[in-house]
């Protein structure tokens, strides 16, 4: 019998939207929520947030060198080829 395509395990780190039993407690330490001695059962679900991060932008000065430089490596590729 195989595995449903859903269950298996996945490669690389995909984002989760259900945190673990220990994730949510320290999540919750880290906002100040939490008080010692507390149970660990029946806790509040946390909001997973999705982080993207931006590329900065590129200096006019750094722009104009990436032209220049894919410029100067046409030619030489094409003279290469033949």
């Amino acid at each position: 019998m195989s595995i449903h395509p859903s269950l298996k395990a996945t490669k690389g780190n995909k984002q989760r939207s259900v945190l673990k039993r220990f994730e949510r407690v320290e999540k919750l330490k880290a906002d100040g929520k939490w008080e010692d001695g507390k149970s660990a059962f029946g806790l509040i679900k946390g909001k997973v947030l999705k982080i993207k991060i931006k590329k900065p932008a590129k200096t006019a000065e750094a722009a104009t060198a990436d032209k220049d430089a894919k410029a100067a490596a046409k030619p030489a590729a094409k003279t290469a080829k033949k």
